[in-house]
């Protein structure tokens, strides 16, 4: 290699060669002026006192130098091009997942006269207290509560839904046909409010041998309230909606509900969890309870390993496990085997199924106007849900509830055939 040549290089790799159309300025080593090179194929021309002087110059072999590696990097880009376009035709076959048409459809066409049979069954286990005194008696827990979830299920005003009472009246269901504004005089009553929960846990009963893994989440049903006041800052009124906020779990496999518990709807998500697990797993095993990041906390690890479960919560993206025990051990089993912690997690997904099942078929919204009664009407739209999913498992899992007397216990209203 000639002494022009080795310098050549060293300008190609040293310094910066700005090219305009068909010419190249290619800076000096000895000053601060730039050359003009036109690097012909056959006859290149440099402005140089070394080309001038007969010689190739080398302005003129690092043109070349550079023109050659500028060359070998697009070939290269190409190659990794192409690779990458044949890369993306491979596509993953979509996972399906058969449906048990004929019984879920046999399930839909007689919803409504197993509904209102199983709803009579389980109010027939209510306590029926009624006051003593002037006038005609009140309506009973039994047959208000019956006519008020019977209500919700029919999504209808409480006029309108006068009919359906009548039907329900005349099959036996209820013992009096009470006034529509009766009904709704039941959704004021808060002493109404444990008795819904009640129902809520036992319809969930007939899945005690299905159901092992759980989700837990909130919800909100919107109202007809609003709440106004006035912005200093920036000089006007402003209005927000209030909503009815429901915490709840549920079974993954089925999407029945096992536990509600309605608060204030500013109340955080995290701390209802001990109590919904606690109540889950006085009917049920809880083999793992699901959530999503907000519920992540050493508190509800310890509330679901009490119970004989494990959790699967997700994490923040700020998390770092310092806090120890089986919040720390999760968090790095989330790290390294983190596939294999999201098949875990991921059952969670199913607590948003069953919101839309809820919200889709009794509507996202609250027709009451007081606060009891807002919350009352929500825990009879998980009563109506739960009977729902009972009577579609009935058809598609062959569940058989066995009807209860009235001297039976309320935990067995609705239970698995033994033997």
């Amino acid at each position: 290699m000639s002494t022009r040549e080795e310098r050549g290089r060293a300008i190609a790799e040293s310094q910066r060669l700005v090219r305009k159309g068909d010419l190249w300025w290619v800076p000096s080593q000895s000053s601060e002026s730039k050359y003009c090179v036109f690097p012909d194929s056959v006859k290149p021309h440099c402005t140089c006192p070394d080309h001038e002087a007969g010689f190739k110059c080398k302005h003129i072999i690092a043109v070349e130098i550079t023109i050659t590696q500028t060359q070998e990097m697009d070939y290269e880009t190409y190659k990794e091009t192409r690779t990458q376009s044949v890369t993306v035709k491979t596509t993953a076959t979509r996972q399906t997942y058969k449906q048990d048409w004929p019984n879920y459809n046999a399930a839909q066409v007689h919803e409504v006269e197993h509904f209102q049979e199983l709803l009579a069954d389980l109010c027939s286990t209510l306590p029926d207290t009624r006051k003593a005194g002037r006038g005609r008696p009140p309506i009973g827990n039994r047959d208000g509560l019956f006519s008020a979830v019977l209500k919700v299920y029919s999504e209808k005003s409480a006029r309108r839904f006068a009919g359906h009472l009548e039907e329900a009246h005349e099959r036996g269901y209820i013992a009096r046909l009470p006034h529509f504004n009766s009904v709704l005089n039941v959704f004021d009553n808060p002493t109404a409010t444990p008795l819904l929960k009640g129902m809520i846990e036992n319809t969930a009963l007939p899945f005690r041998a299905i159901e092992v893994d759980f989700a837990t989440d909130s919800t909100g049903f919107s109202t007809q309230k609003y709440t106004s006041w006035f912005d200093f800052k920036y000089n006007k009124t402003r209005t927000e909606a209030r909503f009815v906020k429901a915490h709840f779990t549920t079974g993954v496999r089925t999407n029945v509900v096992t536990a509600c518990h309605i608060e204030d709807q500013d109340t955080a998500d995290s701390p209802q969890l001990p109590a919904l697990t606690a109540k889950t797993a006085e009917s049920f095993t809880i083999h793992e309870m699901s959530a999503d990041k907000a519920y992540a906390s050493a508190a509800n690890f310890a509330a679901v390993e009490k119970h004989g479960g494990s959790f699967y919560p997700m994490f923040k993206s700020n998390t770092t496990g310092g806090i120890g025990g089986s919040f720390e051990k999760a968090f790095h089993y989330f790290g390294l085997h983190k596939e294999e912690y999201l098949a875990h997690y991921h059952k969670r997904s199913n607590v948003e199924s069953t919101v839309a099942m809820v919200k889709r078929k009794f509507g996202d919204s609250v027709r009451s106007k007081n606060d009891t009664a807002q919350k009352n009407e929500v825990y009879a739209k998980f009563v109506c849900h739960n009977l729902c999913v009972l009577i579609q498992e009935m058809y598609v899992m062959g569940i058989t509830p066995e009807l209860c007397t009235k001297k039976q216990d309320a935990a067995q209203i609705l239970r698995f055939p033994r033997g």
